[in-house]
């Protein structure tokens, strides 16, 4: 028979080959059947590698699931009754985003069980889902492979996938860090304040890890209220939020050249100088305007609305720790905070918003547009005009979910647009300053904040990735033509 026929055989299926009687020819022709872990492993890889900012998205989900799983155990609540499902849902996607908008009150709602919980859901959401998932891997197989360095690139906004495992190493050593720290001065304050030992230990762990990762959630049951003139509480959470709100690559970066300024990099000038500047500038506007209110800095010493003041132009950016009643300032301060929720913290760090970083490119264009400049500039470096796009990109689509989350809110509450307006910004920007109404939004409500939570911790980091990867480059160019701007 010839073997080149069409149906042919060199020899026999059912034969051995001449000269290997132990092989029989079925063993060369074989092919072996992947496993499903193997196809599910091959799967997942598939997507890090094409698509890893919607795997970030799905993982993220996940471990919002997971939480409100657990959030639903009658365990997890003082009373032993199951959570309802809006409640469970939003408090679990407010840890996990790191946002510390609560539908509840988290002191005397949940027990210590939920509150181990939500303070697991804190640290996964502040370090990055990705970013423990690489740092688990680094510690499992001692190496990072080209699939975990892509996620953690994601997460994490690092361009050279080389530097990954540096950045790792920094994520979780400043966060355990700045955890110890914060728990070091805030144990002995509550013991001092004649807490039981157990229950000082319990709110200093819980608080270092939401003050650290800008979450916002309060586990004392009589609120911060009582330490509106204690500057040992005050000071932790204006020092903890503002370095959570950096971002773990400008630590790295303020690490390595804390020495030599000029070698940091754009980034991290643009990030240090940019939140600076907000702080300081969003500290003496928020003081002007409630100096005299007395029911928020009035009735305090000047020394103390100088500390509120400064506390509010940092926790107005990302952490959401408030020791003054939100509800009972002016609309004009309300304002401001939305501006300063909306722009939030660093990229890479446990802030949301649309990043302070996309605020300075954005406003170095509009100064080079301004002056006639051909090219963006800053720190005798240019800036890219797809640098840019992308910012405008970010910017726009936050703009557009807060506004169909604001519509949403107004159609379903009877609140009015500064207070509905002030909860969905807070929401995008997972900062967790509220006027009060959380508790009181009906379950349409709590989902749509929700969403707007999910989306503001993964949306502006999703969205940026995505354009990223998806630039095209086409060799035909239709004709130019300037349309009329302003």
């Amino acid at each position: 028979m010839d073997p080149f026929a069409p149906g042919g055989e060199a020899f026999p299926r059912d034969t051995p080959a001449p000269g290997y009687p132990n092989i029989q020819p079925t063993a060369i022709y074989q092919s072996h059947e992947p496993t499903l872990r193997e196809r599910l492993r091959g799967k997942i890889d598939h997507w890090a590698k094409t698509y890893p900012a919607r795997l970030a998205m799905i993982v993220f989900a996940s471990i919002i699931a997971v939480t409100t799983a657990l959030l639903s155990l009658p365990i997890a609540t003082q009373s032993g009754r199951r959570a309802p499902f809006a409640d469970a849902l939003f408090n679990a996607t407010s840890a996990v985003a790191v946002t510390g908008l609560a539908s509840v009150d988290t002191a005397n709602y949940w027990s210590l069980f939920g509150q181990i919980v939500l303070a697991t859901a804190i640290s996964i959401g502040g370090m990055g889902v990705m970013t423990l998932a690489s740092i688990l891997g680094l510690a499992v197989s001692r190496h990072l492979g080209l699939t975990q360095r892509m996620l953690a690139a994601t997460e994490t906004k690092t361009a050279a996938l080389g530097q990954v495992g540096s950045l790792l190493r920094m994520v979780i050593l400043t966060a355990l860090t700045m955890d110890f720290l914060l728990f070091a001065v805030l144990f002995p304050r509550f013991l001092t304040l004649g807490y039981q030992f157990k229950e000082a230990l319990w709110y200093a762990i819980f608080m270092a890890i939401s003050i650290f990762n800008n979450a916002g959630f309060v586990v004392i049951p009589e609120g911060l209220e009582q330490f509106t003139s204690d500057l040992w509480v005050i000071a932790p959470i204006v020092v903890g939020t503002a370095v959570g709100a950096l971002g773990f690559p400008v630590i790295m970066d303020l690490t390595r050249n804390w020495k030599q300024p000029r070698r940091l990099t754009l980034h991290s000038k643009l990030t240090i100088t940019t939140y600076i500047t907000l702080a300081i500038a969003g500290s003496l506007v928020i003081g002007a305007l409630e100096w005299n209110n007395v029911n928020s800095m009035g009735t305090l010493s000047a020394q103390d609305r100088i500390a509120h003041s400064v506390l509010a132009g940092v926790n107005g950016r990302s952490s959401g720790i408030s020791i003054l009643d939100e509800s009972q300032m002016h609309a004009t301060t309300w304002w401001i905070q939305d501006a300063l929720m909306f722009i939030g913290g660093g990229s890479a760090s446990t802030g949301g918003g649309i990043k302070v970083t996309t605020l300075a490119v954005l406003a170095l264009a509009v100064l080079a547009e301004a002056r006639g400049d051909r090219d963006i500039e800053a720190f005798g470096r240019r800036i890219s005009s797809s640098t840019v796009r992308l910012a405008v990109a970010v910017t726009m689509i936050g703009a557009f979910l807060v506004g169909i989350a604001t519509m949403i809110l107004l159609a379903v509450t009877p609140y009015s647009l500064d207070r509905v307006l002030f909860e969905a910004i807070s929401a995008f920007g997972t900062c967790g300053l509220s006027t009060g109404i959380t508790a009181d939004l009906p379950d349409t409500g709590k989902h749509t904040l929700s969403a707007l939570m999910y989306l503001g911790r993964t949306g502006p980091m999703t969205i940026a990735a995505a354009l990223a990867l998806r630039e095209r480059r086409r060799v035909i160019r239709q004709p130019q033509e300037n349309p009329i701007i302003g």
